[in-house]
């Protein structure tokens, strides 16, 4: 069933426009260092695990003391994890636990890559709802880049939060 669910959130994440990754642990320090490569920083959340950090190249920012005004600095990106993800919807949950951050570091840099291990992915919403580590937490969901459109049904990509969302999934343990 992993499998299916990691199948589904991929497509459905691919469908709002995010770039969908899939790699094994691994190849995970490569495959980032790759996706951040024109990055001027890279905004990292305190419990972002070490190994993936090995093979970044720009130069990397602790994101707990950033100011907003900091965070909008051209070309810069962020590195999360997330707490869940939602394989109907194609949309990542982030509650600012560890490797997440707070909601800040995701909605300003233009730039977001997460990282979602397949353990992560339930089914749909109620199944969310029920997986939730601390349901009292503060949730952020993001399904795709930011977009808007106007009045004459133009699209518009980074309003509201980062202009493109890069997603990498780690397949099943075993």
């Amino acid at each position: 069933m992993t499998r299916e669910l990691t199948t589904l959130f991929a497509e459905r994440a691919g469908d709002y426009r995010a770039g969908v990754h899939h790699c094994a642990p691994a190849e995970l320090p490569d495959l980032l260092a790759t996706l951040l490569a024109g990055a001027s920083g890279v905004v990292l959340p305190a419990g972002v695990p070490p190994d993936w950090t090995t093979r970044l190249g720009p130069p990397t920012l602790a994101g707990d003391t950033l100011t907003a005004g900091q965070l909008d600095a051209p070309g810069l990106a962020v590195l999360t994890g997330c707490a869940l993800a939602v394989a109907e919807t194609g949309t990542l949950v982030l509650d600012g636990g560890a490797a997440q951050g707070r909601r800040l570091l995701t909605l300003i840099p233009d730039h977001h890559v997460c990282v979602v291990r397949a353990a992560q992915i339930v089914a749909d919403v109620p199944d969310l709802v029920r997986a939730l580590p601390d349901p009292t937490r503060p949730l952020t969901l993001i399904s795709g880049p930011s977009a808007t459109s106007d009045i004459e049904l133009s699209r518009v990509e980074g309003v509201h939060g980062p202009r493109r969302l890069d997603i990498v999934c780690l397949p099943p343990a075993g």
